[in-house]
């Protein structure tokens, strides 16, 4: 009989958003755990630092030395210097 793997939990993508417009709203406002509970829908802390990782990972939040949570995803900043024929990614 094959080994159970544990099951692994990932986040429902409207859950994501509403992680990501909160941070947007709020940024450098809340620490991580503060962040989680004044969050408008509840959730597991598990599921919310799952949320955190990948936001952090993919660039779009950032923590300063305090903890606290900024956003720091610009998409506009972004388009306007992939559109430099001078700049290469």
């Amino acid at each position: 009989m094959p080994a159970c793997k544990p099951s692994t939990h990932s986040p429902q993508l409207d859950t994501i958003r509403m992680v990501e417009e909160f941070i947007q709203e709020h940024s450098g406002e809340y620490k991580r755990r503060a962040l989680w509970e004044n969050l408008p829908k509840k959730m597991m802390y598990q599921t919310f630092k799952t949320i955190i990782e990948y936001l952090l990972e993919s660039g779009k939040i950032a923590s300063d030395s305090r903890g606290t949570i900024c956003w720091i995803h610009d998409p506009e900043l972004v388009r306007k210097y992939a559109m430099r024929e001078d700049l290469r990614f």
